[in-house]
């Protein structure tokens, strides 16, 4: 693992100074702090970062072909590149090194972009042809790894692992984009179409882009897509021995590294899966880790006890509590855009202490996108069901009156909390998936904005895009499109974003053999019964895992990685709270209203709402924005 960064001019082919693009890298230190480089040549210059995971001693970065005519530097791990060596080999391909980045050089040279469906990995690269004097920049078919890029002034495109690379950069303009406050109000993360900054854009996942110095940028290629428009065929048993046969190909294939291995284990059935089919190949005991919390509600350590029981695991745990709050400024900083999901600190906490024992660590991220096991997905099937049966001529009155009258009742058991599902049976399907996937509904973050906000924002609406997502989606049913959903828009903003920045930060590879595209493209065809029966998500993949997992891990209602913010925000944390409002930081933007902040702070602390979610957004802009010297 690596980090990246470098510069090139679009139009004539201007010097570039070495020593720009070294400050850049030094940004990105903690992504690799086992080595460094930076080549350049007229118009461009590479730079890297390394995090040595194989061929230790060989394979420095930027790397050049063996026939000089392409250069390289690379974020990420191929995990095929060993088969892709030997099919290479067998062609003429002459290698120097025994690691990943020179398997991609050679695929280039041999396949040109269509080498990118070749790789099984996880991957940002940027590949300079000589020959053909242009850049050619990739990100893998997830987005497990982030590439950000930005024109300025001089006309050239500089780019950079994580945004702060960039800022590194004297050029660089830091004006906040209106759109993203609007975004990440909504989503709590500022998605992969939008960028906090003006002019900086993130390279989307599973595209390439290519650059020359005699023509204008291209925009990006999107060279690989999921789809959900088919459906496989066969019997229920037969498909679970083709699922089982795609799990242990995806854990083993990630069990290749020369330094230690671990995984991270939270007790629930995708972690423990993962641990599970490790502990099946290891010939030594597999280190895991886990965290839990001083909420008993919210621990989950008892489950991870007994599967590091089960497989007799070396394991290791930590316990978050309030005090952890004191490291929020860190946090902030190692995402540089506000990041709100709140389980980036658990996740921080739990690299820290993999990173103690380890240096690679699996992770069971990717199964509930691949295979339905989010509730809000059960619930979109569900709901397309009443829809199909009522049109919405008559969906739209009806549910929308029922959406307005009934209560918001945060306090009350789950069934009489229905204003959230009359609010959404009253929408089309896309439209009611935003507002479940959204964290601060439009009504309410509006409320939040001042008029002057309000006014730049105009008509834009952050769910706009993603419900567009939505209806383009290749699939067959709603519950279809909302996986694809989560795959394309949710993963790679938040989950892969969290866990790339949290486990770079202390210099840990985490890698999530779920997300491997055979495996997730096989999830992707199999018939909507057996993704959820029963009230059950992930029922194949559950079924699957019997042989392996007890029942109490496999079949408990879902918990996930929730950290206990709206409790700690009305005890230990209520002095924060209150103070959100009048912020030095927020206030100084004109962005918002802090009596109305102040209100929202006020009834949460008092029990009356929980508006901890919201608090809790908002508090992570305001560290981001001093962070960023912006806003101020």
């Amino acid at each position: 693992m690596c980090g990246i960064a470098g510069i090139f001019h679009c139009g004539t082919p201007k010097p570039v100074d070495p020593a720009r693009v070294e400050r850049m890298c030094d940004a990105l230190v903690h992504r690799g702090p086992d080595g460094s480089g930076v080549w350049t040549a007229p118009g461009v210059g590479l730079g890297h970062r390394r995090l040595s995971i194989i061929d230790l001693e060989g394979s420095p970065q930027p790397m050049l072909s063996a026939d000089g005519r392409a250069v390289i530097v690379f974020n990420g791990e191929i995990y095929n590149y060993r088969e892709l060596r030997r099919e290479l080999a067998a062609s003429g391909a002459v290698f120097r090194t025994d690691g990943d980045t020179e398997v991609i050089l050679a695929a280039y040279q041999k396949w040109g972009v269509d080498c990118l469906s070749r790789l099984n990995g996880m991957f940002a690269f940027a590949l300079y042809d000589l020959g053909r004097h242009a850049l050619f920049l990739a990100r893998d078919r997830f987005g497990v790894k982030p590439l950000f890029t930005a024109m300025l002034s001089d006309g050239s495109l500089a780019f950079a692992s994580e945004l702060k690379g960039l800022l590194a950069h004297p050029l660089l303009r830091r004006k906040v984009d209106p759109l993203a406050i609007e975004d990440y109000l909504a989503w709590g993360y500022v998605p992969d179409h939008r960028s906090m900054l003006q002019g900086v854009e993130k390279l989307p996942a599973g595209h390439y882009r290519v650059l020359r110095h005699d023509a204008p940028p291209d925009p990006p290629v999107q060279w690989w897509d999921i789809s959900f428009a088919d459906r496989a065929r066969g019997k229920a048993a037969d498909l679970e021995a083709e699922l089982l046969f795609h799990l242990r190909e995806a854990v083993s294939s990630r069990m290749v590294a020369d330094v230690p291995l671990g995984a991270f284990l939270s007790g629930g059935v995708d972690s423990s899966s993962v641990v599970a089919l490790m502990a099946e190949t290891s010939a030594s005991p597999v280190q895991t880790c886990s965290i839990g919390f001083d909420v008993a509600a919210l621990d989950e350590t008892s489950y991870a006890r007994t599967i590091a029981e089960r497989f007799a695991t070396d394991h290791r745990e930590r316990i978050v509590d309030p005090d952890d709050f004191a490291a929020i400024g860190t946090l902030a900083a190692m995402f540089d855009e506000p990041f709100a999901d709140a389980s980036a600190l658990p996740t921080w906490r739990v690299c820290q202490l993999a990173r103690e024992t380890v240096t690679v660590a699996l992770s069971g991220d990717g199964a509930d996108e691949a295979f339905a096991g989010y509730r809000r997905q059960m619930f979109q099937a569900r709901e397309e069901q009443a829809r199909m049966v009522l049109p919405q001529s008559l969906r739209r009155p009806v549910f929308g009156l029922l959406g307005r009258l009934w209560p918001k009742a945060d306090w009350a058991p789950r069934p009489l909390r229905a204003k959230t599902t009359f609010q959404s049976l009253a929408a089309s399907g896309e439209e009611g998936y935003a507002r479940a996937l959204s964290v601060i509904p439009a009504d309410l973050r509006h409320t939040l904005y001042s008029a002057d906000l309000r006014r730049e924002l105009g008509e834009y609406r952050a769910e706009q895009p993603l419900i567009d997502l939505m209806r383009r989606a290749p699939a067959q049913t709603g519950l279809d499109r909302a996986q694809y959903a989560d795959l394309k828009f949710w993963l790679p903003g938040d989950i892969l974003t969290k866990v790339d920045r949290t486990s770079m930060a202390v210099s840990l590879e985490a890698r999530e053999p779920l997300l491997d595209h055979r495996l997730v493209e096989f999830a992707a065809r199999l018939p909507q019964a057996l993704r959820i029966r029963g009230g059950q998500g992930k029922w194949l993949l559950k079924h699957s895992m019997e042989r392996y997992l007890p029942s109490e891990v496999l079949y408990r209602p879902k918990q996930g990685f929730v950290t206990p913010i709206a409790q700690w925000l009305r005890g230990p944390l209520a002095a924060e709270a209150r103070a959100i409002g009048r912020s030095a930081a927020l206030a100084r933007t004109g962005w918002f209203d802090g009596d109305r902040i102040a209100d929202l702070a006020e009834a949460h602390i008092g029990g009356r709402s929980d508006h901890g979610r919201v608090l809790w957004q908002l508090l992570m802009l305001d560290k981001s924005l001093e962070k960023l010297g912006l806003g101020c």
